[in-house]
């Protein structure tokens, strides 16, 4: 039997990960203390989580306390997650790379939030998620809050049997105090689809007195670089791990999504890419458009690291000759900003020719 509830993105968001996790380490910073209080409250209540045990919550002294927190609770076996924005989750990037580095699967739950540059704003821009790209972190998007819950439930599935970390997120103030009524998922159905050898796996790797290994070193510079280029087998596999965890959602919840989703006309010559929040305006005016007689598409990126040239160019379709990308960051000094540089090398490698 359907359930339906009214929750913001936050909300819906707190409710998985509360389920999938051992631990959250939290640090509040506006707009994710939402997702963090909420865990804090359901713990005191003694709500229980997958294990059945209620969430053990910790509030460090700051994001980078968490993200170390974070890291030595990974090493140590427990299943944990943390929530952030903005310069809070800058303050992260270091561990982020050694728990990237390190295989760890964990999901930290980020509504997007722009960094304090010339003046602080709460504006829900993409600035701070860009900023991790590069640490090894899988990012996948929401655009709504529906999405929140399901795409958060991915997350944690894809991280667990890829052994990769996942930054989930979605737009701050847009999505994530946005209230919509929503499916709910219910926790017995989530059993279902949980992959419990992974967890098993994750576990017998974790740092035990009984079962010690080494890991942290220091290494030369070509040993380095040989476990550096080892890791791209978990990250070539990291597509396909999640177009798995999102049919798995999709038996048990009755939604369908993918990696990069095309929607609009079937021979489109203009098409939008993006991701967010403005993905929803944007497909309620092409579906207008197109009803007036119009031929317009939408690209909407959910995966956006790893980033799938081949994915994202086979969903587009074949007629299509001028492209528009919205950005929802500012990137000074480049040439242009993140996903429009992904998505024209995208299209250069892949041999597609149309104007960006």
């Amino acid at each position: 039997m359907k359930r339906y509830i009214n929750v913001d993105g936050n909300t819906a968001t707190a409710k998985i990960a509360y389920f999938m996790s051992e631990i959250a380490e939290i640090y509040p910073i506006t707009p994710s203390s939402t997702m963090a209080e909420l865990c804090d409250e359901w713990a005191v209540e003694g709500k229980k989580n997958l294990f059945g045990n209620p969430l053990v919550v910790r509030e460090m002294q700051s994001e980078a306390g968490v993200a170390g927190a974070v890291h030595g609770s990974l090493s140590a076996g427990a299943l944990t997650t943390t929530f952030t924005a903005s310069q809070g989750l800058l303050l992260m990037i270091p561990n982020m790379y050694k728990i990237a580095g390190e295989l760890l699967p964990c999901v930290f739950h980020v509504s997007a939030r722009a960094l304090s540059t010339h003046a602080l704003s709460i504006f829900g821009d993409h600035s701070d998620v860009m900023a991790t790209r590069s640490t090894g972190f899988c990012m996948l998007c929401s655009n709504s809050v529906q999405e929140a819950q399901d795409l958060a439930l991915v997350a944690h599935i894809a991280s667990l049997n890829s052994s990769l970390p996942f930054l989930h997120f979605f737009d701050g103030f847009r999505t994530s105090h946005e209230v919509q009524k929503i499916e709910d998922i219910s926790e017995e159905k989530i059993k279902t689809i949980i992959p419990y050898d992974k967890i098993d796996e994750f576990r017998a790797r974790a740092l035990n007195p009984r079962s010690p290994h080494e890991q942290g070193t220091a290494q030369n510079p070509d040993i380095y670089f040989q476990n550096r280029e080892a890791s791209n087998a978990y990250y070539q596999k990291a597509y396909d791990h999640v177009a798995g965890a999102m049919k798995k959602v999709g038996k048990i919840t009755g939604r369908k999504y993918s990696p990069f989703e095309y929607v609009g006309s079937p021979s489109a010559k203009s098409v939008i890419i993006m991701m967010g929040s403005g993905a929803e305006t944007a497909e309620e005016t092409i579906d207008y458009l197109n009803k007036k007689g119009g031929k317009y598409g939408l690209l909407k990126v959910r995966l956006y690291r790893p980033f799938n040239a081949s994915a994202l160019t086979n969903a587009l379709p074949k007629t299509v000759k001028n492209i528009a990308v919205l950005d929802r960051t500012k990137e000074s000094g480049a040439l242009g900003e993140p996903l429009f540089e992904d998505v024209v090398t995208a299209l250069a490698t892949q041999g597609i020719k149309a104007k960006v």
